[in-house]
């Protein structure tokens, strides 16, 4: 089962795009919140972090490890296990807000704002959807094996976003 219950993007004209995700884990937000905020949490699951100074207006720098892209920037929001965003090149702000729901459940609540195409827009949707399953398998011991991942799952996954596209 996957951990998105709910994904949308709006047109913020001029090829530029406001994701948000709602994604419910079975983990209190203690758990959760080093997979979001420290080096070794996010290659389970996301990215390499580089660089990563764990503090407002600290560098950044992620490279995708299923894809070799690289992007560079700054945490601009830090709140200890309730808000991280990092906004990085390309891939633009990547705000994660954790909400704790009981002691053994968190929603987080992730926007990501970034330019783009319609193209890349259905991408980045999948690839966040995408990541969020990964996120779900690592915090259950299962860290992502960047070694064996294929596109293939991010292929359906924006095969779905299209075709709703066109609905």
């Amino acid at each position: 089962m996957t951990p998105v219950t709910h994904a949308t993007s709006e047109d913020r004209g001029e090829n530029h795009w406001l994701l948000r995700f709602e994604v419910h884990l079975p983990c209190a937000y203690e758990d959760l919140w080093p997979a979001l905020s420290t080096a070794a949490g996010l290659r389970g699951w996301l990215a390499a972090a580089d660089v990563l100074e764990r503090r407002l207006g600290g560098a950044v720098t992620l490279r995708w490890l299923n894809t070799g892209t690289t992007v560079s920037g700054r945490v601009t929001a830090w709140d200890v296990e309730r808000v991280v965003e990092y906004t990085v090149t390309e891939h633009g702000r990547l705000r994660f807000h954790l909400d704790p729901v009981g002691t053994d459940s968190t929603v987080i609540r992730f926007q990501a704002e970034r330019g783009g195409t319609e193209e890349d827009r259905l991408d980045a949707l999948a690839g966040w959807h995408h990541h969020f399953e990964l996120l779900e398998a690592a915090l259950h011991g299962h860290p992502a094996d960047w070694s064996h991942w294929t596109d293939a799952r991010w292929a359906e996954l924006r095969g779905r976003y299209a075709a709703f596209s066109r609905t």
